[in-house]
């Protein structure tokens, strides 16, 4: 029976189990926190976001979640520096054209910070003579980086990301750096 592990992964940990591509000091990774023999992410975060990552036993629901003919929504919290307007959040939700082609329409919302929001280690760096917004971003697309070049491509870069939601999966009273199992 496939089993599915949702962890609410921290800033600066790998989406994997193994370090490879380190000399020296390693970085952490999904075994310092995971024990779990037989899962793999369904997908990824890079090491400078945070979140929900979805892991699996199952190869078929692996593939479900992370192949875009099945469009499975992902929602994420977005700091920006600056403060968008709603002809920059449009762009968004029509598409904006990236290096490697059209992002396809995404929801946008603008919020508050979440409440449910734990410190990030290490602190975003804030300047005090640039404000920062909250955005919430729903995507059912999976290029590599693709909310952060996406913001970047309207001239408000991304400070802190926060993948909020996996289909109907959520972080929801999952504290940072916490797993559980889930079906």
């Amino acid at each position: 029976m496939s089993k599915v592990i949702l962890f609410n992964k921290p800033f600066g940990v790998l989406s994997q189990f193994t370090d490879t591509g380190t000399i020296g000091s390693p970085r952490k990774t999904l075994t310092d926190f995971i024990q779990a023999p037989g899962y793999y992410a369904a997908g990824r975060l890079d090491k400078d976001s945070e979140g929900l990552l979805v892991l699996t036993n199952d190869g078929k629901l692996q593939h479900r979640i992370t192949n875009p003919e099945h469009k499975l929504s992902k929602t994420y919290w977005v700091q920006v520096e600056g403060d968008p307007t709603q002809n920059d959040l449009q762009a968004l939700r029509d598409g904006v054209q990236l290096k490697d082609g059209l992002t396809a329409p995404a929801k946008i919302k603008r919020i508050n910070e979440p409440d449910q929001l734990w410190p990030r280690m290490p602190p975003v760096r804030i300047r005090k003579t640039i404000p920062e917004s909250w955005l919430e971003i729903t995507i059912a697309q999976g290029r590599n980086r693709q909310v952060r070049r996406m913001t970047a491509a309207i001239g408000y870069p991304t400070l802190r990301l926060i993948r909020y939601q996996v289909g109907s999966w959520t972080i929801d009273g999952l504290e940072s750096g916490r797993w559980q199992m889930s079906n």
